[in-house]
């Protein structure tokens, strides 16, 4: 047995190969690179960039520059946060259990980020907070867009009022670029008339990767849009190959990638342990696992996690409902799955993109993952706006289920930080 598993050994000329490769002068891949990157001022003055865009008082500044009508919700939330008006976690605590709140110790170490997606519009998040303090629930602590994204420019510098809003309840969020597979890159497929031909090539064809890297380095420096939604080995790749270079970018892997089984998981945090930054950081913070994982698959993927030393760095993202319909037979729902393995598993976020069962089924229309491709223009169109925020609030129910279930078994939550003291 122990002579078999010496044969694993990565001897050091095989990274001696990989790094003669990368440091080629006539390795035209890595060239295509740095010339994008050194077409933005290189990495100091690209993070220089970011840091700036991100500022709140600059993002404000640029809503009232445009006259845009969503810097009134932006101070009306802003306000909301400085009055302490949403429920504090002590009060949360006692809604749920009431006086054995009191004597409940919770468990912070395996604490769950509570995460919806996705976030399409920027008055949806309002009505959600509004929704919120009047029902005394929590916000979550992440959330994911798949916008469109120069639709959300063009749309009252909604792309603005979300980095700003993000900041001001104390949230990460995930963008998602618009270089993607279903973006019309692959010349050969469709709609879901070719839905068999995405099956392994979804994501980005031929010269896609690098215009990618174009894309990212275009939102990051403009509206310092710093975690994006990736889907593809290549933007994989060079989304390391970027904070090798020295940009602070961060990325999580989709659940279209498909890690499945925790020898797919290992491939994907090998990747990123090999090309880390010589302090240990990459730019991969999260993991989507595919639907299909078990608590197994689970455990055995968060003794990889901590092997390599990513414990603390790469959070794992768990669908715990799912879209009604598009994505999964339902009814699906891993709510109880979640509170079991939060007992052990730290750095977990509990991902919600359906509402439940129970109300999933009773709506005329129930959330689609479809409806995330929709064009605003062709939503207004079909008079569909109304029942995809009703979509959105029913998540929003979904998210505050998990964090009560949580709560009840004395595991500690990440909420909006700035919201819930």
């Amino acid at each position: 047995m122990s002579d078999l598993r010496d044969r694993l050994k990565i001897t050091p000329d095989r990274l001696e190969e990989i790094n003669r490769f990368l440091l080629d002068p006539q390795n035209e891949l890595i060239n295509e690179l740095i010339r994008i990157v050194e077409k933005y001022g290189g990495p100091d003055e690209i993070n220089r960039k970011a840091a700036e865009a991100r500022k709140l008082h600059n993002l404000k500044g640029r809503l009232k520059e445009m006259h845009s009508p969503y810097l009134a919700d932006i101070e009306w939330l802003e306000d909301q946060r400085d009055k302490k008006a949403f429920v504090s976690i002590s009060e949360y605590r006692k809604k749920v259990l009431g006086e054995k709140a009191n004597n409940t110790q919770f468990r912070k170490e395996t604490a769950v980020t509570l995460e919806i997606s996705a976030l399409q519009f920027f008055p949806w998040l309002i009505v959600q907070a509004k929704r919120a303090l009047e029902r005394r629930q929590l916000m979550p602590g992440r959330y994911i867009r798949v916008r469109n994204m120069q639709e959300q420019v063009d749309d009252h510098g909604d792309i603005l009022a979300v980095a700003a809003a993000m900041q001001i309840v104390g949230a990460s969020y995930v963008d998602t670029l618009d270089t993607k597979g279903t973006d019309g890159s692959n010349v050969h497929l469709g709609g879901p008339e070719t839905i068999t031909g995405y099956f392994g090539g979804v994501g980005q064809p031929n010269d896609h990767p690098l215009k990618w890297v174009d894309e990212y380095l275009h939102y990051y420096t403009e509206y310092g849009i710093r975690q994006v939604l990736n889907i593809n080995p290549g933007t994989v790749f060079l989304a390391y190959m970027l904070h090798r270079l020295g940009i602070e970018n961060e990325f999580k892997i989709s659940v279209y990638m498909g890690n499945d089984n925790p020898f797919a998981v290992l491939w994907t945090l090998a990747g990123a342990k090999l090309f880390s930054r010589n302090d240990g950081t990459t730019s991969l913070i999260g993991l989507n696992f595919s639907n299909s994982v078990n608590n197994d698959t689970i455990l055995a993927s968060h003794l990889i996690r901590k092997s390599l030393g990513f414990e603390d760095v790469v959070r794992f993202e768990h669908h715990i409902t799912e879209t009604w319909k598009s994505i999964v037979i339902q009814p699906y729902n891993r709510r109880d799955e979640l509170v079991e393995i939060a007992k052990t598993v730290p750095n977990i976020s509990a991902k919600h993109e359906g509402g439940d069962e129970e109300v999933e089924k009773t709506r005329e229309h129930p959330s689609d993952i479809l409806d995330y491709f929709m064009p605003k223009e062709e939503i207004l169109k079909q008079g569909l706006m109304d029942a995809m925020e009703q979509n959105y609030l029913d998540k929003h129910e979904a998210v505050n289920a998990t964090a009560d279930a949580l709560t009840k078994a004395g595991i500690d939550v990440i909420c909006a930080w700035n919201l819930h003291r």
